[in-house]
């Protein structure tokens, strides 16, 4: 998949995710890797802005694998990105979907 369009839905899947349930970075990795090919380098820089724009919120766990591990929770202010991000990407999608069809009946 195009790097350009993966950085352009990673926010929505990420926020998709955390809104059902809070997650860890490297888990959050491993769920969007199942869908779309990403690593850590790619979600970590994202999740920091996720946090400082206030769309989720950390928190420690003590783990016994390990170090603690720093969980996301969206907010409310998440959830309403989510929802946005949500009818941006389902408007562009019709869009783009139309003018494929389009373009392909004039072959």
């Amino acid at each position: 998949m195009d790097t350009q369009f993966k950085k352009g839905v990673l926010e929505l899947l990420v926020l998709s995710l955390i809104n059902k349930k809070d997650y860890y970075g490297y888990e959050l990795v491993s769920e969007v890797s199942k869908f779309i090919d990403i690593n850590e380098g790619t979600l970590y820089p994202l999740l920091k802005r996720l946090t400082n724009d206030h769309y989720c919120e950390t928190y420690l766990v003590e783990s016994s694998e390990g170090p603690s591990r720093k969980y996301y929770k969206i907010t409310a202010s998440g959830k309403k990105r989510k929802n946005e991000l949500i009818k941006i990407w389902n408007d562009f999608n019709k869009k783009v979907n139309k003018f494929i069809l389009e373009s392909e009946k004039s072959e």
